[in-house]
């Protein structure tokens, strides 16, 4: 067997933060099991986002041209059409489905409860329950994967953690059809969080060429086959999701950006663009084909747009303290929003949901009736009010039926002139409840103890909803919750000041910032989506001002609600900001004591399965001896490449000597794409390889499918500084190595800039040492010889 020590000195060479749990663990090192949300185990594992340059892959780079270049910087732009198309597309279908559905069951509601109020209740309630019940039925038995709003698990990808299953085609297909069941049953959460994982879904099938398991798979879509063409597809995907979730192009952008990449370059700035604004095209022609009455129900409540450009023009300087107040409301609400959740989230993965899938469907069925005995009962306890006078050109009509667009819902009154404003918020989908809390003109149109009853009762159902095993979003229901205190702080405003310019609109609309701030922890991605669906830029300062302010205070008591889901999920996030202890620590304290498993270049077959089985680590050191005896790191060879060559046995050798000193070119007998893992599978396990005793006393020359270039830190180089190379580059490993000793040049900032002949849009694609190979006019330039301005300027 091969020694677990590195010899002459490498005994302080390390594996960063390579080992990852097996597929039966289901555990990450050092955390908490993670379980999906149908019961079972979710294994995570790293993703391969650096360019691995073996020789394989510089021979295939070195034979393509120019034209192959542009070919494959098209398709990119090809692609994120094709995901614009698609998300805008689900994005249409979820919508006209949700709105037809709600529609239906408030009219014919509706109707009943002229007659009965008993025939209407339960007719309300069994209509809320198939919904509901279709939808954790379709999650617990076809798509767990599907559960929840998926973004902790995007952001998880994003930042190189694979969680199995999240972004297959049952999932897709559990998270439209399950949004549209748990939405349209009314129960408290949103559809927005789900279309994000839905765009990311469409844009990860595109990029694998479909689903070969169902049958739905094109070979000339079979592009993109490394990890990292993946993720930008990825990011594409999650912008696209929340611009048709909100019809909000430019925050989507700025969401993939602040919220849910740790990685970003201008290319990508560019597609993920162009696909948000696809998104947009697509979903400003829905609507505009469904304002002819060809969507039933639908109108215009389903894409979120809540105009208040008519609402309050200017704000004075004593409005300032109520509306920082608000802010301080929003982070207080938000951080205990994420604490309960939180809390109630571990019980239920620990203890309820650990009983089976029946005890899921249960406990959604239940909290189906619970909301909807709430939302149809409630507003019962309320007297009905008299319809205000109203402008004739406003507008308003007062009152209207229930699950009709606008204001004054006459839900159970005696009189015809009477609305009951707990139903114009209870009894109503959430898009128009919320346009209702943002409406302009509509001063004392709802009771402060009405307000008050609301957001305690939906703040609960809000908490005890999030978390079961149906598609939810948390980006409504905050609004929800947000716009009522606001609501309720404006009609005091209103009151104290006694001024006519002030509307309780507007500061309904910074409490739904200033909750969504206080729980979410967005800024900047955040503010543009309120500002595009709102429609009002004059707000801009003040909801900025809220939103400092409530991120501000919810910091103050814990993390953002994706992040402290996806620590609960088990999945190892690497934040932007390394921990502060990590300031006192070396690369070679955090190694530990742990021993490196490495493999010569040359090694035994049964060497190789021997390690495999023993260990889960997914790099290998690979090294040589030197004729003077000095040992060498030639490269990192990835387990995934290991269990490739153990399957193929095409480059088994009987030979223990390395092919160059047999006088042999080195064999390439693979394309890249053969070692490339499927997205969102385990790949081949070591348990998959049948090897016959001949097969295990041959041997494998490593050399042509190592990374000869992988990146090394010294070992006293400051574990902050490690962690930010790491997270920004995208890594998987790191090499600790002992202090280099000798120095071989000095790289620049002048000698890495191109000259005007050099092909620009080759840079995407292929590395910096293929271009140096092909190209020798870059060279290294020792600094003692560089100029001393360029030097001091550039060095």
């Amino acid at each position: 067997m091969i020694s677990n020590h590195l010899h002459n000195g490498m005994e302080s060479a390390k594996l960063m933060w390579s080992r990852l749990p097996n597929s039966e663990e289901g555990e990450f090192e050092g955390l908490s099991p993670t379980e999906s949300s149908s019961g079972g185990g979710r294994s995570v594992e790293s993703l391969d986002y650096e360019v691995i340059e073996n020789y394989a892959y510089r021979e295939e780079q070195a034979q393509r041209g120019r034209l192959y270049v542009g070919f494959y910087v098209g398709v990119k732009w090809f692609f994120a059409l094709l995901i614009g198309i698609g998300t805008g597309l689900a994005a249409v279908f979820i919508n006209i489905s949700v709105e037809n559905f709600a529609g239906w069951k408030y009219s014919l509601t509706f109707s009943i409860i002229q007659k009965s109020y008993i025939a209407g209740f339960i007719v309300y309630v069994l209509i809320n329950l198939a919904l509901v019940y279709s939808s954790v039925y379709i999650i617990t038995q076809f798509a767990p994967a599907a559960a929840g709003s998926g973004i902790p698990e995007l952001k998880g990808y994003l930042n190189g953690i694979d969680t199995h299953g999240i972004l297959l085609f049952r999932t897709l297909i559990g998270k439209i059809f399950g949004s549209i069941g748990s939405v349209g049953g009314g129960l408290a959460l949103g559809k927005e969080g789900p279309l994000v994982h839905t765009g990311a879904c469409i844009a990860s099938l595109l990029g694998q060429g479909g689903s070969t398991k169902y049958h739905l798979s094109s070979r000339w879509l079979q592009v993109f086959k490394s990890d990292r063409d993946r993720r930008d597809l990825v990011t594409c995907g999650c912008a696209a999701g929340v611009a048709a979730a909100f019809r909000a192009p430019v925050g989507g952008v700025l969401f993939a950006l602040e919220e849910v990449t740790s990685w970003w370059r201008s290319q990508l700035m560019w597609r993920v663009f162009f696909t948000s604004a696809i998104v947009a095209l697509v979903v400003r022609t829905a609507m505009g084909w469904c304002k002819s009455g060809k969507c039933g129900h639908f109108g215009s409540g389903g894409f979120i747009i809540w105009d208040v450009s008519d609402g309050q023009e200017d704000y004075s300087f004593v409005e300032l303290l109520p509306m920082a107040v608000i802010g301080v409301i929003g982070g207080l609400l938000g951080a205990l929003f994420n604490q309960l959740t939180l809390y109630l989230t571990h019980w239920r993965r620990n203890y309820l949901h650990k009983r089976g899938s029946r005890v899921k469907i249960i406990e959604v069925c239940l909290i189906s009736v619970i909301t909807s005995a709430i939302s149809f009962g409630l507003p019962l306890f309320r007297k009905c009010t008299p319809c205000p006078e109203v402008d004739v050109n406003s507008g308003i009509e007062c009152p209207r039926p229930p699950g009709m667009y606008g204001n004054y819902v006459n839900f159970y009154c005696s009189n015809d002139k009477e609305y009951n404003d707990l139903a114009t918020i209870f009894f109503n989908t959430q898009d128009d409840a919320i346009r209702n809390l943002f409406s302009a003109k509509t001063i004392h149109e709802f009771s402060a103890q009405s307000l008050l009853t609301f957001l305690v009762m939906f703040y609960t159902l809000a908490v005890v909803t999030f978390g079961t095993a149906v598609p939810a979003g948390q980006f409504v229901p905050g609004i929800m919750i947000g716009s009522t205190y606001g609501r309720l702080v404006g009609k005091f405003v209103v009151s104290f000041y006694k001024k006519l310019n002030i509307e309780e609109g507007t500061y309904a609309l910074l409490g739904a910032a200033s909750f969504l701030g206080g729980s979410m922890r967005m800024t900047v991605s955040l503010c543009v989506i309120m500002v595009e669906i709102t429609n009002n830029l004059k707000l801009l300062p003040l909801i900025m001002l809220v939103l400092l302010i409530s991120k501000a205070v919810g910091d103050a008591f814990n993390e953002g609600l994706y992040e402290e889901q996806a620590r609960l999920r088990g999945i190892p996030l690497l934040e932007s900001r390394p921990k502060y202890q990590m300031r006192q620590m070396t690369a070679k304290e955090a190694c530990g004591n742990h021993k490196v498993v490495y493999f010569p270049r040359v090694v035994k077959v049964a060497d190789v399965v021997s390690i495999l089985r023993s260990n889960s680590h997914n790099g290998f050191p690979v090294i040589d001896h030197t004729r003077s005896g000095e040992t060498l790191v030639i490269g990192l060879i990835l387990r995934s490449h290991l269990l490739v060559l153990l399957q193929s046995k095409a480059d088994f050798q009987h030979s223990p000597l390395p092919s160059a000193l047999r006088g042999r070119s080195l064999p390439i007998r693979h394309r890249i794409s053969e070692f490339v893992k499927p997205v969102s599978s385990k790949g081949i396990s070591i348990n998959d390889i049948h090897l016959s005793h001949d097969d295990l006393e041959m041997y494998i020359d490593l050399a042509p499918f190592v990374n000869p270039s992988p990146y090394i830190v010294p070992d006293d180089m400051s574990l902050t500084k490690v962690y930010n190379l790491f997270r920004q580059l995208g890594l998987r490993h790191i090499f600790v190595v002992p202090r280099a000793s000798r120095v071989i040049g000095v790289i620049t900032r002048k000698d890495l800039l191109i000259e005007g002949d050099e092909d620009l849009s080759a840079v995407e694609l292929q590395s910096a040492s293929v271009r140096a190979q092909r190209d020798k006019r870059l060279s290294k330039r020792n600094a003692d010889v560089e100029p001393p301005l360029l030097d001091g300027l550039l060095g």
